[in-house]
């Protein structure tokens, strides 16, 4: 799986879709185009040597600094980076696969970015897309059964977004 080959499979299943990688890292990642997600997963489930049978989960980190003296020092653009992290049985062999979304559809803040479901990849990632819909405010297209899993339905804002801010009562329930 290590090396510019496998990269080079990817690429020829998958034009375009390779973004970025590093493959020596302790857990190897690929970056992919947010938009080509699906078919990447798809391919590394069917056709990849080895094929990657198992998603174990998917992640969303929120690249964003809300403390505006601190955002100043940073030097990347504020951005959800979708982490998934595969296992192949046969081969005893973990890969991760990352994304790049903004943190807002068309930078409208309450618009959900979104990436394509890989639920019909592998059947677990029903519920990682939910736990990342609700956490993190990720929508995913073509998702079967996309609504909130932990949150109640009612619930407002995404609280694993770092400019989350709690709210200080919930039906008439005042917080600490």
């Amino acid at each position: 799986m290590k090396g510019p080959g496998f990269l080079d499979a990817i690429q020829a299943a998958c034009p375009d879709a390779v973004v970025g990688s590093n493959l020596e890292a302790i857990d190897p990642w690929i970056e992919i185009a947010s938009e080509k997600i699906a078919d990447v997963c798809r391919w590394l489930k069917m056709n990849s040597d080895p094929r990657f049978d198992a998603l174990q989960c998917i992640t969303a980190v929120d690249w964003c600094e809300p403390d505006p003296k601190k955002a100043a020092k940073v030097s990347w653009q504020p951005h959800i980076e979708l982490v998934y992290h595969l296992w192949s049985t046969a081969a005893r062999a973990s890969l991760v696969i990352k994304s790049k979304l903004p943190r807002w559809s068309g930078d409208r803040p309450g618009h959900l970015p979104e990436a394509p479901s890989v639920a019909g990849v592998w059947r677990t990632a029903d519920w990682h897309e939910r736990e990342v819909y609700d956490l993190s405010g990720v929508s995913f297209a073509g998702h079967p059964d996309l609504r909130r899993i932990l949150c109640p339905e009612d619930w407002e804002g995404y609280p694993l977004r770092k400019d989350y801010q709690m709210p200080l009562e919930y039906h008439g329930i005042r917080g600490k």
